[in-house]
């Protein structure tokens, strides 16, 4: 248990349950430079990462699971890592990222919409019991 002023100390184990990241992405995320302070370490060489490290970790999930691109992120943490004064890069990072994210969605929501048109379409013959030759090759 921590007292007032005092950091929180995780395991990787603990970080990885929280965040959803396997160990190895872990490692990975710390290698590409993706994380935006230097991991603690253990008199033995243990990682030893903090409440601020998760929550941006967890950040950097939701990025890369909204299709950031790694370069993008890499520059991202970058410029967070060089502290005030950078804002409007990472606001026109996020913009951008924010703008793919919404151009993904509405393409989706096209689909979506073909596809259910074709669902109604096929109930629609199955409930009427003429739902054979719904495009049929062998017709």
């Amino acid at each position: 248990m921590t007292g007032a002023g005092e950091a929180e100390e995780l395991s990787i184990g603990a970080v990885a349950d929280r965040t959803g990241l396997s160990v190895h992405a872990l490692r990975f995320y710390e290698r590409e430079g993706l994380l935006v302070g230097p991991v603690r370490r253990t008199a033995g060489g243990r990682r030893r990462y903090t409440s601020f490290d998760v929550d941006w970790l967890l950040i950097c999930v939701k990025l890369r699971a909204s299709g950031m691109p790694l370069a993008d992120l890499k520059q991202f943490a970058e410029l967070v890592r060089r502290g005030p004064g950078n804002e409007a890069e990472r606001l026109r990072l996020l913009d951008a990222h924010q703008r793919r994210v919404d151009a993904q969605i509405q393409a989706l929501e096209e689909c979506r919409s073909v596809i259910a048109w074709k669902v109604g379409v096929y109930a629609e013959h199955l409930a009427r019991g003429e739902a054979g030759g719904l495009w049929d090759p062998t017709a």
